[in-house]
């Protein structure tokens, strides 16, 4: 890579015969300048890509890996960017000409190279004052619903720190606070459906399965947005996003075997019975399905009473059913056992 740009490469068409433009309602944002989206190559960085670039928009997709970005964005026409986000010279090499940033890239699992501290947090800061000295101002930053500088868990309080910078930045800025998100490439439910595919006819339910949660489809994530950038309304607000309806881990569990076609006997197991069983695995795996700060999060309550979704963006959220969780059904035991093997790039 270059020292001092992030390298660029481009595949597909990048003519703007071939984006599908809407007619949003409410005031528009800039089409003419490009809208650096980070974490691009992830579940709602891909969504989103696609999103913006159906309707007008010009992308710049900062990614850490071109070979996954191509094979996730190939047919999307987007400007391609390496970099990473703990990078102050790529990021801001990256930011040059655009007028907009949406900030997706985060993690939800600590790895080796990889913390909350530096990807959650210390990146949106950087960013911020990339943003600052490359004349940027517009931008929206996808947070977490429960997300708090001071939370007692270590993810969201990362999180709510990085929302925090995001709010005094001086910027104009939209904070989302989505519930879980579910779709073809998603973190979340797919880990589900792997451990279901390798469970030998009982699956157990961490407390029961009583944990609520909220689940919300990417493809509504990615329309809000979209939205944001388009209705300058939003600038300085704060939105909770959800799907149609709270569900308990037990009532989503029991969908997933619906859609996985297939059954399992649910049986409930403390969480401090789980533990052992979660460090155990965190020790030998290189990619563990769950971890013992992500099972800490079953106790909170994952809804979202005040819905922007519904409320401000008038979006009929995509239902979290059967029908629409489909791509678990490609789940085999041995994809989901490489899963587990399969180590991640820091790089």
């Amino acid at each position: 890579m270059d020292r001092d740009d992030a390298r660029t490469f481009s595949y597909g068409s990048t003519s703007s015969a071939t984006a599908v433009a809407e007619q949003p309602q409410g005031d528009i944002g800039d089409k003419g300048k490009p809208v650096l989206v980070t974490g691009a190559a992830g579940l709602v960085g891909i969504h989103t890509c696609r999103e913006l670039t159906r309707a007008g928009w010009k992308v710049r997709a900062l990614v850490r890996d071109p070979e996954k970005a191509v094979i996730a964005l190939g047919q999307v026409p987007v400007d391609f960017r390496v970099g990473d986000v703990r990078d102050a010279a790529k990021v801001r090499a990256a930011l040059r000409g655009c007028g907009a940033i949406v900030h997706l890239a985060a993690i939800a699992i600590e790895r080796k190279g990889e913390h909350y501290s530096d990807t959650n947090t210390a990146a949106t800061d950087l960013l911020i004052e990339a943003a600052r000295l490359e004349n940027v101002e517009r931008l929206i930053f996808m947070s977490q619903n429960g997300a708090a500088s001071k939370s007692p868990y270590s993810f969201l309080r990362s999180k709510g720190m990085a929302q925090d910078a995001v709010m005094n930045s001086g910027l104009k800025w939209t904070v989302l606070r989505p519930s879980v998100i579910f779709g073809a490439e998603d973190a979340f439910v797919n880990v589900l459906g792997r451990m279901i595919r390798l469970s030998p006819g009982v699956f157990p339910l961490p407390g029961g399965g009583t944990a609520r949660f909220q689940p919300i489809a990417v493809d509504d994530v990615a329309r809000v947005v979209r939205l944001c950038l388009e209705k300058r309304e939003t600038i300085g607000r704060t939105y909770q996003l959800g799907g149609s309806i709270p569900l308990t881990l037990r009532q989503m569990t029991e969908r997933i075997l619906a859609a996985m076609g297939t059954s399992r006997r649910l049986v409930s197991v403390p969480v401090s019975a789980m533990k052992p069983l979660i460090a155990l695995a965190e020790k030998l795996l290189p990619n563990p399905p769950v971890t013992s700060s992500l099972l800490d999060l079953l106790a909170l309550d994952n809804t979202v009473p005040e819905n922007a979704l519904t409320e401000v963006f008038g979006i009929v959220p995509v239902p979290f059913a059967a029908d629409e969780l489909h791509y678990l059904q490609g789940i085999t035991a041995g994809s989901a056992f490489k899963s587990m093997m399969r180590r991640h790039r820091t790089g």
